[in-house]
């Protein structure tokens, strides 16, 4: 009880959960692409499973299923593994290897017996699909949400910085003004800026205490951003100001207030929110002294703080310091966007996936990950617009990888499916066994290297 008590508190159960609701639903969707083009031409489905009912990918090995019933020509399941799912295609080479099928002649409701656009359909109906789903998504959050975004100029109080920051050479309180000497509008697009000026070796300019100065982005940086899976090393700076006090909370019983702002910590200074965290966790088990402006006068209170708790107090959010941006959008609006934005997104990923092979600094073993940073990226509180624009950009992401021309992935069988329809030779099934074997491999070896990397990542930290 009390280890599932820490896993409630620290939010970890809610990220397990967002990521396994997000990715059981991409992975029916994406099956689901593939079953409807097989049954609108007439395809012979015999599995479709959420999850894989075998050790993938060895389909001999571990045969079970925690769920299964069948209809009509179609076994439907819930597989052991969870690491993606499938759909048995009649008469197909994939991952089950099913031989003896193939080695029976082709029959009319076999997959290798539709035409050659046909089965390219049914092998891109999961990217189709997946595709499709994150422009429903980004739709209707465009439609019932909005787009709300900052304005760089608008963070009138600069920025604050962790020590990724730092190490760049930014402070708390500067003014980003361009990077590259190219202005960036939205706020939020400065780290992927960063990301991509000159090679890595570009320049911010900021303005500091009100002198303008030139900050040259130091080697390394990007390489920094992706091993410590930071983009968001940089945030609006904004003032330490109580909004509202926990019950029964440490802020409350020592006489904080709310409308109370952080001046000081033992001492020390406090200008901007990040910096009441950053002397709280160096203080942790220490006596602590926190100087307060309420109204007009001074007040200073005295604690100690546990390693790791709360101290009580929810802060006045950047909404009540700046003026966001809001866009609002009729339907026929958050259509447009949702198709615009979904297709910016596909750009910005496709241009990061290069950065591994065209940086330096890039390395493989910083930026890959597996299932275990998939989760990282929801957040410890459910937000449903943020669910939705997360599950959407993992289908994207989804989409993305399976386009790859690997064997054993869709792309690999549409590199061969588009060889026949140029040429008009069939690529024969020994070559399909052979290629589809390797592939396999391979998507295994990623699969456990990337999933490695993750579990190290944990036990270093």
């Amino acid at each position: 009880m009390h280890s599932l008590t820490i896993l409630l508190m620290s939010g970890t159960l809610v990220k397990v959960v967002q990521l396994f609701v997000a990715l059981s639903l991409l992975i029916v969707l994406h099956e689901g692409g593939h079953f409807f083009f097989a049954k609108l031409f007439k395809t012979r489905v015999e599995k479709f499973y959420l999850f894989f009912d075998f050790l993938f990918p060895f389909s001999g090995l571990l045969n079970f299923a925690l769920f299964k019933k069948t209809k009509g020509e179609t076994e439907y399941g819930i597989g052991w593994f969870p690491l993606g799912g499938y759909v048995k295609i009649a008469g197909m080479v994939d991952e089950s290897m099913d031989k003896e099928q193939m080695a029976l002649p082709p029959q009319p409701w076999e997959y290798r017996s539709k035409k050659p656009y046909q089965r390219l359909f049914i092998m891109l109906g999961g990217i189709i699909v997946n595709t499709l789903l994150a422009i429903v998504l980004y739709i209707i959050v465009f439609g019932v949400y909005g787009e709300e975004y900052l304005l760089t100029r608008n963070a009138k109080f600069g920025i604050a910085v962790d020590s990724l920051g730092r190490s760049i050479g930014l402070q708390d309180g500067d003014i980003i003004r361009s990077v590259d000497n190219q202005p960036i509008e939205r706020f939020d697009r400065i780290p992927m800026a960063i990301v991509y000026s000159h090679n890595q070796t570009g320049t911010i300019e900021v303005t500091r205490d009100n002198k303008d100065m030139t900050i040259n982005i130091p080697s390394g940086t990007v390489r920094k951003m992706l091993k410590m899976q930071k983009g968001g090393f940089m945030a609006p700076a904004v003032p330490a100001i109580v909004d509202s006090l926990f019950p029964n909370g440490t802020a409350k019983k020592i006489g904080i207030q709310v409308g109370d702002s952080i001046v000081a910590m033992n001492g020390t200074p406090v200008r901007f929110l990040n910096e009441v965290d950053e002397i709280k966790t160096a203080n942790y088990d220490k006596p602590l002294t926190i100087t307060l402006k309420r109204n007009t006068e001074t007040v200073t209170v005295n604690t100690v703080i546990a390693k790791d708790s709360l101290i009580g107090i929810g802060y006045c959010k950047p909404q009540k310091f700046f003026h966001f941006e809001v866009i609002h959008y009729n339907p026929f609006q958050a259509i447009v966007r949702g198709f615009g934005y979904t297709f910016e997104q596909f750009g910005s990923y496709l241009s990061q996936f290069k950065l591994i092979f065209t940086s330096k600094e890039v390395k493989p073993n910083e930026s890959l990950g597996g299932i275990i940073s998939f989760g990282k990226i929801f957040p410890s509180e459910f937000d449903m617009r943020q669910f939705l624009m997360l599950t959407a950009f993992v289908s994207i992401i989804l989409a993305f990888m399976n386009l790859l021309p690997i064997p054993g992935l869709d792309g690999g069988y549409v590199i061969f499916l588009l060889f026949e329809m140029i040429t008009g030779k069939t690529v024969s099934e020994k070559v399909m066994e052979r290629a589809t074997t390797v592939g396999l491999v391979l998507l295994l070896t990623l699969m456990v290297y990337a999933n490695g990397l993750d579990i190290f990542r944990l036990f270093k930290h």
